[in-house]
């Protein structure tokens, strides 16, 4: 190789270089960097036929997007007024959404597909939130919208992604009878729009439309409203000003805008609770047990007459039930019946006929029974043992008396084996179970429960012994003892000591062996408790006036609406007295007939559920403090007034979130759409006052 010039070696240095560089350029794969994340969601291009159209005499509805897109949940979400008999088939392929009709569509009526959140992009999953599309077969189009929000009636959950629908025939046999002309879904946060509705009267009612027919079944879950629903629009207007870079006023401009009234409907869900009465079940989980599940709650027991065994006992059963009858337990106490294979009774009972009205009935019920094979196998066992034992106990004493014939003695081992297995086996006579349902540190609120496994034939009162500590002493309980007494007629194997616990104080229950009897014999072991009740300062208590004139009562409810207290309104007050220190929740039931207890609706009857309000802020209670608080239940919006952390129906986080922040606007906000699709929270939950301020023409429902 000849020797290369100084200025041809740089020069061939520079090359090698721009070629190496070149070479790992080409030879290094990577992504390209993205640019930020995209909140925004898909925008309309264009659609065929236009939004609004009139004469429309097609079959499809094809919607184009600026991007790919996707349908989420298009089931529960996606919904056609009128709806046709038939669904018609949605699809999003790439940009492009299509709605094909799959029945013809009616003449002269207006049609709106609501898809709701349903349309999101397919990179980012933002949703376009609240779209609909309308257009008409007729010459025109109507322009109308009523909108509100659904909420459970019983907790205030807003009633997500249901049927809210309106009726121009305002016969109260409508909404049983005929699906209901105009529709739309709720969203997720509860609120409803039904739009493109014609002048008119209308009833307005909402349904969680199981069986898909748009019309109201018994089971259910249905609201409806008692006034007539009238839609009508308004005009207002607002100013905006438009200022100068020095802060001057430049230029004042003025808008007219449209409102769609009413726009605060409110709508209460709940179920009639409609149970068809029947026998659901019947079995014999035990010899001695027999058990009946009913299809409703009764009134009364059913009748048993026993077929068989022919001879029994007249009382052979003890009962337990539930509150509502519709769970029975027969404990049977005649040792016969016990034994007897198939026990045969005849039911006289309440059932539902086809009409659906209730006849009285008698069926033949048998109740067989057969050992399980654990239980077979367990006795095989035992008795083999028992053999066993028999003739080992024989082996040795034969060998015993041998051995005394030859003037000679067993030794020590077979000695003690002689005695052990002559001592007969060990005792396995059952036992009667009990405990105590709560024992070691209880409350001053609590009772001193004796709970056992079977029903109870009697108790010896002076079996049962309480003792008070006095420092170091025990004394016996002060004044006449109590006796343990059922807690109800429900459960014949809970009792209770009615006594009135003192706080700071410590007791000892103690029950002697033998003292309780149940039905069948059995006898318990002695019992020795020790019951340790805290002191006053370990608690708070809470005192609230409300404005509430009528009956009513309060649930103080913990983490996850767990009850922990019921509490009567007397005369505008009410108050939580030793309540463990925590964080809690309030709810307060109008409570019109008085029984204690909240009740639902009924729609022949015109029944609404009973009104159901929460205390919208946390209750933190401190232990050894007092909290004096005034509860306006009007204060604060229905469907605000639940808070947050106990709230189940959560709506789903917006995609867009970062977005709405940097322009300044609060996440928890619906977008305002020409027809006020959100909710406005004006109403304060007192309906018969509120109802009367929304609107001039109002008409009982018939």
């Amino acid at each position: 190789m000849r020797h290369l010039t100084m200025r041809g070696r740089w020069t061939y240095w520079l090359l090698t270089v721009a070629i190496g560089l070149l070479l790992v350029a080409c030879a290094s794969i990577g992504s390209p960097e993205g640019g930020p994340r995209d909140y925004t969601p898909p925008q309309v291009t264009k659609t065929s036929p236009e939004p609004g159209s009139v004469n429309f005499k097609g079959n499809k509805v094809e919607i184009t997007f600026d991007e790919i897109v996707n349908l989420k949940d298009q089931q529960k979400k996606v919904i056609v007024s009128p709806a046709p008999r038939t669904a018609p088939l949605i699809r999003a392929v790439g940009k492009k959404l299509t709605v094909e009709f799959r029945d013809p569509l009616e003449e002269n009526t207006t049609y709106v597909i609501d898809f709701s959140n349903a349309i999101e992009d397919n990179n980012e999953g933002n949703q376009l939130d609240g779209y609909t599309f309308a257009f008409s077969t007729g010459d025109e189009i109507d322009s109308l919208a009523v909108s509100g929000m659904v909420l459970r009636a019983k907790d205030l959950e807003p009633m997500q992604h249901i049927i809210v629908g309106l009726h121009s025939n305002l016969e109260d046999t409508a909404f049983t009878n005929v699906p209901l002309e105009r529709v739309s879904r709720t969203n997720d946060r509860g609120q409803f729009t039904i739009r493109n509705l014609k002048p008119g009267n209308y009833h307005v009612f909402a349904i969680n439309d199981v069986d898909g027919d748009y019309r109201m079944a018994r089971t259910e879950d249905i609201a409806f409203l008692d006034e007539i629903v009238v839609p009508e629009t308004a005009e207002y207007t607002s100013q905006d000003t438009v200022f100068t870079y020095d802060r001057r006023i430049d230029t004042v401009m003025t808008a007219t805008h449209t409102l769609f009234l009413p726009n605060n409907l409110l709508l209460c869900m709940f179920n009639e609770g409609y149970r068809s009465h029947y026998i659901r079940q019947t079995n014999r989980p035990a010899d001695n047990k027999l058990y009946v599940l009913f299809g409703a709650p009764n009134d009364t027991l059913p009748q048993m007459e026993v077929l068989r065994p022919a001879q029994h006992a007249r009382d052979w059963c003890r009962v337990q039930r539930t509150q509502d009858n519709d769970s029975l337990f027969y404990w049977i106490t005649d040792s016969a019946m016990i034994k007897t294979d198939t026990i045969v009774v005849a039911m006289t009972y309440l059932r539902t006929d086809t009409a659906d009205m209730l006849q009285q009935v008698t069926d033949t019920i048998r109740f067989g029974y057969r050992k399980p094979n654990a239980q077979i196998k367990e006795e095989e066992k035992k008795a083999k043992e028992r053999e066993e034992r028999a003739k080992r106990l024989n082996q040795l004493l034969e060998k015993q008396e041998k051995a005394a014939a030859q003037g000679k003695e067993l030794n020590e081992g077979e000695l003690e084996e002689i005695k052990e297995l002559q001592h007969g086996e060990p005792d396995e006579t059952p036992k009667l179970k009990m405990e105590l349902a709560k024992s070691g540190t209880i409350d001053v609120t609590d009772s001193i429960i004796v709970t056992f496994d079977t029903p109870i034939a009697s108790i010896d009162p002076g079996g049962v012994h309480l003792e008070v500590k006095r420092d170091t002493l025990w004394l016996p309980y002060p004044g006449k003892m109590p006796h343990l007494r059922p807690v109800d007629d429900l459960n014949p194997m809970r009792f209770w000591l009615p006594l009135t616990i003192l706080p700071d104080s410590t007791y000892r229950l103690t029950i002697d062996s033998a003292a309780v009897v149940s039905s069948y014999g059995l006898v318990n072991n002695m019992l020795s408790k020790d019951l340790t009740v805290r002191g006053l300062e370990e608690y708070a208590n809470a005192f609230f006036k409300v404005n509430v004139k009528d009956s009513a009562f309060v649930e103080l409810l913990a983490s996850g609406e767990k009850l922990v207290r019921t509490v009567p309104v007397e005369n505008g007050e009410f108050e939580l007295l030793n309540v463990t220190p925590g964080t809690y929740y309030l709810r307060l039931t109008l409570d019109k007939n008085g029984n204690g207890k909240w009740d639902t609706g009924n729609y022949k009857s015109h029944l609404q559920p009973e009104e159901v309000y929460y205390y919208p802020k946390k209750l933190r209670l401190r232990r050894n403090w007092d909290l004096d608080e005034t509860w306006n239940i009007y204060e604060t919006a229905l469907d605000l007034q639940k808070p947050e952390d106990i709230r189940h129906n959560k709506p789903e986080r917006a995609k867009n979130k970062v977005e709405k922040k940097e322009q300044g606007e609060n996440d928890d906000e619906e977008e305002d759409d020409e027809f006020s699709t959100g909710f406005n929270n004006t109403y304060t939950g007192d309906k018969y006052n509120d109802s009367k301020k929304r609107r001039n023409n109002r008409q009982p429902l018939r």
